[in-house]
């Protein structure tokens, strides 16, 4: 792409590393911040720059955070003894959107899977085995995407948590075998949710 600016060529490059986002796409952004109020467009920069600055992650769940513990772990009517676990932050939101879960989360960080070298120990695993020991969780809920990297974690977990007394429970499965969470409509991850099953049901 050839521009008469290098500029807004260097602007275009990075604007098109973004996931998603072609070269046009870029060129159709960045002219469209051109238009735009030189405060706006400063107002735009420092919250992204913030954001990627002062942004945390929580000490209890490894969501998302603005201070040490994330707006689910504080909110007073969340159900702590229900844990739902998993596997990144956009499954969290992509949860939260459903607006049928009023549990807590447990962010895995991935799921096993030893072709990709990702083993239990890069994983937020032992955290929440710790956390399951410190707190009075009854119950874990796994809604993991259902593909056989997801469905070696739940057994993993399972096998680690290791409480007779522990309801172990799985997102029914509305969820096609090989897909991603995230990607799911919001309709069928919501009654996934509402129906999970004993994860007895379909992991030996």
């Amino acid at each position: 792409m050839n521009l008469s600016s290098g500029l807004l060529e260097a602007a275009v490059k990075e604007f098109s590393k973004l996931p998603g986002i072609g070269k046009k796409t870029a060129l159709r952004l960045v002219l469209h911040l051109l238009k735009q109020e030189k405060t706006d467009v400063q107002l735009f920069s420092e919250t992204i720059e913030r954001m990627r600055n002062e942004i945390k992650f929580c000490s209890n769940c490894f969501n998302i955070s603005d201070g040490d513990l994330c707006s689910i772990c504080l909110h007073p009517s969340r159900k702590k003894e229900v844990i739902c676990v998993v596997e990144n932050i956009r499954d969290v939101i992509a949860i939260e959107s459903t607006e049928q879960y009023h549990g807590s989360y447990h962010v895995l960080g991935g799921v096993i899977s030893p072709l990709d070298g990702v083993g239990p120990e890069q994983l937020t695993i032992e955290s929440l085995v710790a956390r399951v020991q410190r707190e009075g969780t009854t119950e874990i809920v796994f809604a993991l995407s259902p593909t056989i990297q997801g469905d070696t974690t739940i057994y993993y977990v399972r096998k680690k948590l290791n409480k007779p007394e522990l309801k172990f429970t799985t997102i029914a499965r509305g969820i096609s075998f090989g897909g991603e969470l995230e990607y799911a409509d919001e309709m069928t991850l919501a009654k996934s949710i509402r129906n999970r099953l004993p994860v007895d049901s379909y992991i030996q």
